[in-house]
């Protein structure tokens, strides 16, 4: 079969390729005489001390050979015009909790489209069914090695997941598994909970089999159906009451004990959310083991927590940040979600203690455009944020989390820039980051 030529896009400054002549808008041929399908392949195919690249100059048409010698592990620099090189897998399921259908209509296209694609997993961290992947396809991935892939699991009842995911073909997750495992691939699984429909026993059932793969099985994550108001028509899901996000709690509590003592890690682990609206604390630093699913809000408040009160100490102890935390006289304001709240406000009441002079007002959001059951600060909109702060006065700036924005972008979801967001307000917003010794420090800049 005839290689497919792979357009670049881009050649990252001081890379190998720049240094070897290659050229955005020229194409990629092969790789060591191997055509290229996928983002997988490139990667498995330059992961050699030596690389034979055949490069069809993008001006000329000319096929040249391009030899680069290389660490084993080092990357090229080259950037694709796909990330994937070839096109996303669309999701083929329609699970009775997605997000993606419980979007209000007139929002940005991209938003309404479904990703399900392994590829996208080990490269951003992305959650997958498994679903429209066959067996051969799984078997190519395990036999790269590429770790971690992230699963979306939500119940190992055959049955079960065939009917939360709507389709008929999602019965074999832990055979597709199993063959990943075998292969040494990491795999963190989440289960998406749901009321009634796979908690309770099921999630029992799910937890111990998951449990049994082994090794292989960094995590499973234990987190709540996000319901927006927009459910007419789709199935219909009740959230947890705070009763029932204890009894979700003790339910996962028991499988740590177990966990704990059998492998010294507790494998599962339940989301923040579940712990705040049952009133309870969070679970201390250590408990989360090594967060392998922090991007996933669990035990991201925790983290964020104990990133920042270091930092706090670190200012204690040094005379020189001390005089200039003391030295700051600005007026600055903080938004967030309802869940992260109090947190983001003891935090900030303990900046003050250093940083006396500066006046700090934090504001909690709620989410009018998704509705009430959404409380992450992540899902929070410009247009949420700028109604319920107009008239405030925000001082010299206000704080607002990057997870309110979409990945390497500068809008909310509602496509409102947080620039736009600025001038409503007439204030200028900062975005910073999860990481919480960066939100002290640019808080009290």
């Amino acid at each position: 079969m005839e290689n497919k030529a792979i357009a670049i896009k881009q050649i990252l400054k001081g890379s190998l390729a720049k240094r070897a002549g290659i050229k955005p808008g020229d194409f990629l041929l092969s790789v060591n005489g191997f055509g290229i399908k996928d983002i997988f392949d490139y990667q498995y195919h330059i992961s050699d001390e030596s690389v034979l690249l055949e490069i069809i100059n993008g001006k000329t048409g000319k096929l040249t050979g391009v030899e680069i010698k290389k660490d084993i592990d080092e990357d090229l620099g080259i950037v694709f015009e796909k990330e994937l090189i070839d096109d996303e897998k669309v999701c083929r399921n329609k699970c009775i909790f997605c997000f993606i259908d419980q979007l209000p209509k007139g929002m940005r296209e991209t938003l309404y489209f479904k990703d399900d694609d392994a590829r996208l997993s080990f490269l951003t961290g992305n959650y997958v069914t498994l679903t429209n992947m066959s067996y051969e396809e799984i078997k190519r991935i395990a036999s790269m090695h590429l770790s971690p892939i992230n699963i979306s699991v939500h119940t190992t009842d055959p049955e079960l997941r065939c009917t939360m995911l709507n389709n008929r073909h999602a019965g074999d997750i832990l055979d597709k598994m199993a063959v990943l495992a075998e292969a040494g691939t990491d795999l963190n699984c989440q289960i998406v909970l749901c009321k009634n429909v796979n908690d309770k026993a099921h999630l029992d059932r799910t937890i111990k089999d998951l449990s049994c793969i082994g090794q292989p099985l960094k995590s499973i994550s234990v987190v709540p159906a996000g319901l927006t108001r927009y459910r007419d028509g789709l199935y219909p899901l009740e959230p947890f009451t705070e009763e029932e996000c204890i009894q979700i709690i003790n339910q996962v509590q028991k499988h740590q004990k177990v966990f704990k003592e059998k492998s010294g890690y507790n494998l599962v682990y339940a989301a923040d959310e579940f712990y705040i609206k049952a009133g309870l604390e969070l679970p201390s630093f250590g408990e989360y083991d090594d967060f392998y699913q922090i991007e996933n809000g669990v035990g991201l408040m925790t983290h964020f927590i104990h990133d920042a009160k270091n930092y706090l100490e670190e200012i204690s102890n040094s005379k020189k940040l001390l005089k200039r935390a003391e030295k700051n006289t600005k007026h600055k304001s903080i938004a967030t979600g309802v869940l992260a709240y109090p947190f983001i406000k003891e935090l900030t009441d303990k900046v003050s203690m250093y940083a006396k002079n500066m006046k700090i007002d934090v504001y909690e959001i709620k989410n009018n455009f998704f509705g009430e059951n959404i409380t992450v600060t992540g899902l929070l909109t410009g247009q949420d944020i700028s109604e319920q702060l107009q008239g405030k006065q925000l001082g010299e700036q206000l704080l607002i989390s990057r997870t309110m924005l979409k990945a390497s972008d500068e809008y909310f979801l509602d496509d409102m820039s947080y620039k736009q967001l600025g001038k409503k307000l007439k204030t200028t917003v900062t975005v910073t980051g999860n990481n919480g010794e960066e939100f002290i420090k640019t808080l009290i800049k």
